[in-house]
């Protein structure tokens, strides 16, 4: 009687486990990482007693404004409805997501905050620029200003 080996049944199952070490490394970096993203540039906005909210300025149109800053380097960013804010903007850059979003909304409201400390210069190209691109309304962006005794 010769001698036969059992016979194995075969299985198909994935080694799962080299796949959740990899997530795991790349949760910690991800979380390692987090704290050091730059979410934005701190914008400190001139203080005006008579400045009107977004929502006054916004009647019947739900279309968040488009936001443009800069800040006190000189440095330019947008935002467009409610994103975050995409800053290293060349002026052109800017102007050209600018029209783009107007082209297919021309009723959104365009808004310039500027940095406090920002040369008055900077303001005034961008300003000059975006009247040159047919923007025809741009407000300005200011913080309240605090009352006495508040």
């Amino acid at each position: 009687m010769a001698y036969q080996p059992k016979k194995r049944k075969m299985t198909a199952e994935i080694n799962v486990v080299p796949y959740i070490d990899v997530m795991l490394v790349l949760l910690i970096i991800f979380m390692v990482t987090a704290p050091f993203v730059n979410q934005g540039v701190d914008v400190d906005l001139p203080k005006t007693q008579t400045a009107e909210t977004v929502a006054q300025l916004n009647n019947n149109n739900d279309t968040p404004p488009i936001i443009v800053e800069v800040d006190k380097d000189g440095n330019l960013g947008v935002s467009i409805d409610n994103a975050d804010m995409v800053h290293g903007l060349s002026l052109d850059e800017l102007i050209g997501r600018v029209k783009a979003e107007l082209a297919s909304d021309p009723k959104t409201l365009v808004m310039v905050g500027g940095d406090g400390r920002t040369p008055y210069a900077n303001i005034v190209e961008t300003l000059d620029a975006l009247s040159h691109a047919g923007v025809g309304s741009v407000g300005l962006m200011t913080d309240p200003l605090d009352k006495p005794g508040n």
